[in-house]
């Protein structure tokens, strides 16, 4: 896969090339696409085909690392190729007390690819049936974490709620994300208005 910052460099210096020797503008198609095609393949060992195919949105993927602190982790799979989150298992019995709160380990290591970071949420079903939720849902595992991944579980209820061995506690997941490595901070003696201006909690109404 075409994912890494090198590979689409090498790209855009490879098309810079291209309208460097055939002589074209940047708005100029070549005529016949399959001598482009050739011309890339013989000249930069590059299969203009595959990387469009790579590229296109239905084809992306993310590879990520994992390693179990547990023998009895579950690694993570997702139950319909259209969901957005897997689900974390925890990995020993706990019990929650009447509005208490427990830190749930999952016995799972992660291996972040850069400017990704994996948010950690409340389960739907786990929320409504027993009252169990992400305290600081969605928690967030940054990129240079690389610690066994543990759910903080609070108790809506005033009743005591056993986590038990291999129960679902949370779902897991991947995010793009503008880290430190992107963000540069300008301090500046004020900032401009835009369409929301001052407006902030309450403006827009309930209703």
């Amino acid at each position: 896969m075409i994912t890494e910052p090198e590979d689409l460099k090498k790209i855009e210096e490879t098309l810079k090339e291209l309208q460097k020797t055939f002589g074209i503008e940047d708005d100029e198609d070549f005529s016949d696409q399959s001598e482009l095609n050739q011309y890339v393949k013989d000249a930069f060992d590059l299969d203009l085909e595959q990387m469009e195919k790579e590229m296109l949105p239905d084809k992306f993927s993310i590879s990520v690392k994992i390693n179990k602190t547990h023998e009895d982790a579950v690694l993570p799979s997702y139950n319909y190729a259209t969901d957005s989150g897997f689900d974390f298992y925890s990995t020993k019995e706990i019990e929650i007390g009447p509005f208490g709160r427990a830190l749930i380990p999952t016995g799972l290591r992660f291996d972040l690819p850069s400017n990704i970071e994996l948010q950690v949420r409340s389960k739907s079903g786990l929320a409504l049936k027993q009252g169990l939720m992400v305290l600081n849902s969605p928690g967030t595992v940054d990129n240079g974490y690389t610690n066994e991944v543990q759910v903080i579980l609070f108790n809506t209820t005033n009743e005591t709620v056993i986590i038990k061995k291999g129960m679902k506690v949370a779902q897991g997941v991947f995010s793009y994300v503008a880290n430190g490595t992107m963000i540069e901070f300008e301090e500046v003696s004020d900032i401009k208005e835009k369409d929301r201006n001052l407006n902030g909690f309450g403006s827009t109404g309930l209703f």
